[in-house]
């Protein structure tokens, strides 16, 4: 076992120009419980070479996720379509901001013809945002979606789409598209939406939610949460309560990790007793699934997470 590299204190002038300006925000230092695989396995490196020849961006890349180590090495890469620049600038993510390049028409077939390579029984597909297109990509996520099914019909299929913000019609595209599991991430409580999420709203991302369930009341909702950005325990008690409202069946809650010493401080590390303590309470209230740990992220497991949320809800009956 290796300690998860850190990057904090590493200048990226020309990844994050936009936040060039902000004072440094030193990390405290990691403690035991965050540590990661270093991968040596073949198979990691028989991904690289099948995301590399299909031109694909995942998010495990761009977003410097602490398990890339882990999932790769069983074939289990995260897709982030429409480009690697994001036309938001959040205070605690690693991808790129600015002006997005045009979408790539070929992409969804790529992302197919990967999946069908990976042999993937379940794909998530995430993407950045982009509030420079008129429906915010949302068509060119559909076409993922029935690629990805022509190519691979027993692949199940999971999304994570931005949040649509003033992009009328486009949510009811993507449901249309018929994904097995509609993710958004909520990313934080909404007493921090300012300074970590400025450019979107929080009740905006309930509400999508929720659509998502009144448009097809079959479909699983998902949506994940940081913590360590300084929120207390009722806040994050609330907003599962608001996320129910909204009837959704899968929450992840996981450690935020400061990408460089420009992004958003660590408040301070949550202990894994208390993340049990957070599974435990959203169980209660009702989500059919929780994962909650330090190193949980929206698409850790998300395979074996998608046969136990099937399994959970048939229990239900």
């Amino acid at each position: 076992m290796v300690k998860l590299l850190d990057t904090v204190g590493t200048d990226q002038p020309l990844r994050h120009p936009e936040k060039a300006h902000r004072p440094d925000q030193p990390a405290p230092r990691k403690p035991d419980w965050i540590r990661v695989r270093a991968s040596t396995s073949p198979v990691y490196k028989e991904t690289v070479d099948i995301v590399r020849k299909n031109n694909l961006v995942t998010v495990c890349e761009e977003a410097g996720c602490p398990n890339i180590g882990e999932c790769w090495s069983k074939k289990h890469a995260t897709m982030m379509i429409m480009g690697e620049i994001c036309t938001r600038a959040c205070a605690f993510c690693n991808v790129r901001t600015g002006k997005p390049d045009a979408l790539d028409q070929g992409e969804p077939e790529n992302v197919a013809q990967a999946v069908m390579q990976l042999g993937l029984r379940h794909v998530v597909v995430t993407s950045v945002d982009r509030d420079d297109l008129p429906d915010g990509g949302a068509a060119h996520i559909a076409d993922t979606i029935h690629a990805i099914r022509l190519a691979s019909p027993e692949t199940s299929i999971e999304v994570l789409t931005p949040d649509f913000l003033r992009k009328p019609g486009a949510l009811e595209t993507v449901v249309e598209a018929k994904p097995d599991v509609f993710n958004h991430n909520i990313e934080c409580v909404p007493s921090l939406y300012l300074t970590v999420r400025p450019g979107a709203r929080y009740y905006h991302s309930i509400r999508l939610l929720e659509r998502v369930k009144e448009l097809d009341p079959t479909m699983f909702t998902k949506s994940g949460l940081m913590v360590g950005f300084g929120e207390s325990r009722n806040e994050v008690l609330q907003l599962m309560d608001d996320l129910r409202v909204a009837d959704v069946d899968f929450l992840t809650i996981g450690q935020y990790l400061q990408p460089t010493k420009k992004h958003h401080r660590i408040d301070r590390f949550i202990t894994p007793n208390e993340f049990k303590s957070y599974e435990t309470a959203a169980y209660a209230k009702g989500f059919l699934l929780v994962s909650s740990s330090p190193l949980t992220r929206s698409s850790y497991h998300a395979d074996e997470d998608f046969a136990r949320l099937k399994k959970a809800r048939l229990a239900q009956f």
